[in-house]
């Protein structure tokens, strides 16, 4: 192979290689943007299950609390009835 030969190889690849390499850059920033996305997408959701885990949280010292009441009337209630036997 002669050195033109060569070199006409050479000049011949290389603007593929550049578009090659130009491509891989643009996917890289690509994925890099997805990946941005979809982090602040599972931190919503999960600032999201946060919530529902704090109502559930309240809605349960609420029911405690209020069956805490529920038993304190139905212990009056029996010693009333205790008392009057």
């Amino acid at each position: 192979m002669s050195d033109s030969q060569i070199l006409g190889l050479v000049a011949a690849s290389v603007p593929t290689m550049i578009t090659v390499l130009i491509g891989i850059l643009i996917n890289n920033a690509r994925l890099g943007d997805l990946r941005h996305y979809m982090a602040a997408r599972f931190n919503e959701i999960n600032r999201r299950f946060d919530r529902v885990d704090s109502r559930f949280e309240e809605m349960k010292d609420l029911w405690r609390s209020e069956l805490h009441r529920v038993e304190e009337v139905l212990d009056a209630r029996l010693k009333h009835l205790e008392e009057r036997s």
